[in-house]
């Protein structure tokens, strides 16, 4: 993940663990430094450590169909 990518990934948006797709769509709930708090559909909270874990960011169009 860059880090335009990195600084983008803010309480409030939406990402795929590119690791664990069958997660589903996560919100993030809280950034801190390299650990980011994501709620996802299926497998509820999960903190992950962004230097480890690829995100996607949902396009912004498919995340007001889930807000």
């Amino acid at each position: 993940m860059d880090q335009s990518q990195v600084i983008s990934i803010t309480p409030g948006i939406y990402v795929i663990n590119k690791l664990h797709k069958d997660w589903g769509i996560g919100q993030v709930q809280s950034s801190i430094n390299e650990k980011i708090t994501i709620n996802f559909e299926h497998v509820g909270k999960k903190v992950i450590n962004i230097n480890e874990v690829p995100l996607e960011i949902v396009n912004t169009k498919i995340q007001n169909e889930f807000s």
